[in-house]
């Protein structure tokens, strides 16, 4: 997951040049040469990519016989990008996919099975729902190589102030926290975001989701939904939580205002860990706190897992993909994942990454503790899509302009277009 999760589809004629190569490079017929992959990298350009980059070179510099055209792509283009470039064949070999894509891509064929090749070797040493999740109808399409989910992050020093020793288990106590905390601080205690996949939690917390995948039918309107969701619109009026902000800038603002001690507690992922260092409330890497999304009313707890796989591109030639499956396996290995979160603060996906050193960054040992609540999506091609109706609906109903039943009745006429076959 990254910021703008649901970021709005970009039109189907999105061309693409040169950067998409996926074995139509000019030296795809030699032989006597190395062979030039192309990589397209989704991360934060700033932050991550220059790791990524460092590592690109090592592998070049072990694998002679082989060269990778690093393309930075912006996150919140590239599944329509990717989409449309391998529809007309010329998709980059690899690509650093998050992995709500995969099953559309795999149900497409443009994602290659990676189960008994090279790529999956060490298949044994990642964390099994992490495999599961980039599973699609039995086969395996991506090898995972960062996760995430949600925590509910705070300010360590300000809950101290405010007489708190331990983070909210349950909404219900997030609230009494928050008014304590604006009392003994005067800096509100929450500050919710409206976007949907920050409110998948809510949901989680009743039991529910917004489809039933297994029974083909849409809950988002469902009794247990619309509590969840009542509790989520609860969190923007009282004291000590934020109102409401359902402006573009919403996220940067949220975000703003927790790194510089604005707000104690926001619900965040890992891929901000560097940038809460960065803030003036946590120069002390150990006043970040990190703990599970609270409790709903059913008693349960968790947030959507995420992250992103490397998954190979099903038109390339074979060339093309035994380099690729190399790559893949050289980026997703202990060292390059050690590497990888201890530049970038990221979270390995496998067992043997989480080094003595990578579990020194408080930031990834919080959030490593919080990783048995997060809940794999359902293997649904059209799951991650159908945030996209709620991102529409839910920032009306947060800011009053529409009631709660009526932007949950929205959504779900227009998720029921999204899944035709699903009952409501």
């Amino acid at each position: 997951m990254r910021r703008g999760i649901a970021a709005s589809a970009l039109v189907a004629s999105l061309a693409l040049t040169a950067t998409a190569c996926g074995g139509s490079d000019s030296d795809s017929g030699k032989s006597d040469g190395p062979v030039t992959i192309t990589w397209w990298d989704t991360s934060n350009a700033t932050n991550e990519s220059p790791t990524y980059k460092a590592l690109v070179q090592q592998f070049e510099a072990a694998n002679k016989d082989i060269k990778v055209k690093y393309v930075d792509v912006p996150f919140d283009q590239a599944q329509n990008k990717f989409d449309t470039a391998a529809g007309a064949k010329g998709a980059p070999d690899v690509l650093r996919s998050e992995v709500g894509w995969t099953p559309a891509f795999a149900k497409k064929g443009f994602f290659l099975p990676l189960d008994g090749t090279e790529a999956l070797a060490d298949q044994a040493k990642f964390e099994p729902n992490l495999i599961k999740q980039a599973q699609y109808e039995g086969k395996t399409y991506g090898v995972p190589l960062v996760t995430d989910t949600l925590a509910l992050v705070y300010n360590k020093a300000l809950f101290k102030k405010a007489g708190i020793t331990e983070a909210p288990k349950t909404w219900d106590e997030l609230k009494t926290d928050a008014a304590k905390i604006k009392a003994k601080t005067k800096v509100d205690g929450y500050w919710g975001s409206t976007q949907a996949y920050y409110a998948q939690s809510f949901l989680y917390g009743e039991g529910t989701d917004t489809v039933d995948a297994a029974a083909k039918k849409i809950t988002v309107n469902s009794a247990a939904a619309k509590k969840g969701y009542g509790t989520w619109l609860s969190l923007f009026s009282g004291k000590g939580l934020h109102k409401a902000d359902a402006t573009a800038d919403a996220y940067a603002h949220i975000q703003d205002a927790f790194v510089n001690g604005k707000v104690a507690a926001i619900i965040q992922g890992p891929w901000e860990i560097t940038n809460f260092y960065k803030g003036s409330a946590f120069k002390d890497k150990s006043n970040l706190g990190i703990a599970t999304v609270p409790a709903g009313s059913a008693g349960k707890a968790g947030a959507p897992t995420g992250g992103h796989n490397l998954s190979v591109y099903a038109g390339s030639d074979k060339a093309h993909q035994e380099a690729a499956l190399k790559f893949v396996k050289f980026m997703t290995s202990a060292q390059a994942q050690e590497t990888i979160a201890l530049k970038n603060s990221t979270l390995p996906t496998r067992s043997d990454a989480y080094t003595e050193k990578v579990k020194a960054d408080p930031g990834i040992a919080g959030y490593q503790g919080v990783l048995s609540a997060a809940q794999p999506r359902p293997a649904l091609p059209e799951y991650s899509s159908l945030w996209g109706p709620l991102d529409t609906e839910l920032p009306k109903v947060a800011s009053g302009k529409e009631s709660l039943d009526k932007g949950l009745s929205n959504a779900e006429l227009a998720i029921s277009k999204l899944v035709s076959d699903f009952s409501k």
